[in-house]
């Protein structure tokens, strides 16, 4: 006879801890309550063209996303914590800049600084979760600091509407400031852990973990996951607006970080109690995949939003399991390096899905076959669901982990 599971001990976050859950809600509350409003000011304000501010937006994204591979490798050498501090050092220079700007040049080159901001502290960030954590608490941690960047991204956007009166430079250096604060309270709280210096760190990090061919696997799986997930901003909001016009975003956004605000810690312990956490992580994948399948039925937009609830219950679970098991695989001297390469399947997957995205809604319509993006999609969840089947097929078991540990 095999003992019963042993329920999770009570998590109690140590100053450490709470910081970075502190910051991440300062980081995203910066972020949203800004970034919203940079369309809204110099498109319908100033009379500059969409396509000149969606490039501005997307080089942002595009330099953040393929820095964060080599800010994770380099905090192998460094520690976190510097990496940390410089990048909101630079993105309260770069939202600043962006603040006041008024030309397209200025505009472009305080977004991109503002984006090599977030490629220093992104997967940095998460090499600092798992440092300060204990194995069998990192699920939990992870979905706590998703909670604070779900409850920044619900006020962000309030506080800048807000600001907006005041004018777009006010909202612009409030949210700048925002990271002034998250530096100052991660200065104070997180320690500075020093790598273990072994010859395989750094930029040698990256080529471990691209050689690691089970990491590898799951990386590149994980793509389909990330086509899926960047639906909420295409494919489900251009339903929306059909169905309730533009005033559905609002709503549409609200509840699905709502939901993640209220629900995503029960439900983690919920699932962690009772599934392991590979096969958490595929049936999550598989409940985004079955909502945006079935809003091929939505009529009306509350079956939309039934729809959206769902979607939301399966983001709640993956983005822990998915950290969980980066953690879990990757070396403990090598965790920025892991954590880094991990963004190409964010990188990757949330580009392709963008592009997907818009070109299935315009075929759907072009065939008279407007279910066509919301089939594809599910048969894209199936996909990637049996992939992460295989790749995390022999990937350690939580209690190896936690044996190992003690």
């Amino acid at each position: 006879m095999t003992a019963p599971p042993v329920p999770p001990a009570p998590f109690r976050p140590s100053a450490a801890q709470l910081g970075l859950i502190a910051a991440n809600f300062l980081m995203w509350g910066g972020f949203f309550a800004v970034i919203p409003l940079v369309t809204v000011h110099f498109v319908d304000g100033l009379g500059w063209t969409a396509a000149s501010i969606g490039l501005v937006l997307g080089l942002r994204q595009l330099t953040q996303q393929g820095l964060t591979v080599f800010g994770g490798a380099w905090s192998d050498r460094t520690g976190p914590k510097p990496l940390i501090l410089a990048g909101c050092v630079l993105r309260t220079l770069g939202f600043a800049g962006m603040a006041v700007s008024t030309t397209f040049p200025s505009l472009l080159a305080a977004a991109l600084l503002a984006g090599v901001g977030g490629g220093l502290f992104d997967a940095p960030k998460n090499s600092a979760i798992t440092s300060v954590t204990r194995p069998e608490q990192r699920s939990r941690m992870f979905s706590l600091t998703g909670i604070a960047g779900n409850l920044g991204m619900v006020t962000g956007p309030l506080i800048g509407a807000a600001l907006l009166p005041l004018g777009f430079r006010t909202a612009g250096l409030t949210a700048a400031a925002t990271y002034l604060v998250a530096l100052a309270v991660l200065a104070v709280t997180l320690p500075h852990v020093r790598p273990e210096r072994v010859a395989g760190s750094g930029l040698a990090g990256l080529k471990t973990a691209a050689l690691d061919a089970r990491f590898r696997r799951f990386t590149l799986v994980l793509i389909g996951y990330f086509i899926l997930s960047t639906q909420i901003n295409v494919a489900v909001t251009l339903k929306a607006i059909s169905l309730a016009g533009l005033g559905a975003t609002a709503p549409l956004y609200g509840m699905s970080a709502g939901l993640s605000v209220l629900l995503q810690y029960p439900l983690l312990r919920f699932v962690e109690r009772r599934v392991r956490t590979r096969h958490a992580l595929v049936a999550a994948v598989l409940a985004v995949g079955t909502a945006l399948g079935l809003m091929a039925f939505a009529r009306t937009f509350p079956q939309l939003l039934a729809c959206v609830a769902l979607y939301s219950l399966g983001t709640m679970i993956v983005f822990p399991t998915q950290q969980t098991l980066v953690a879990r695989i990757a070396p403990p001297a090598l965790l920025g390096s892991y954590f880094g390469f991990s963004a190409i399947s964010l990188g990757v997957g949330g580009a392709v899905g963008s592009v997907i995205g818009g070109w299935l809604v315009d075929a759907g319509a072009r065939l008279d076959f407007p279910a066509l993006p919301w089939l594809t999609l599910f048969v894209v969840s199936l996909l990637t669901a049996v992939g992460l089947r295989w790749a995390l097929r022999d990937v350690p078991r939580r209690e190896d982990v936690e044996g190992a540990a003690t």
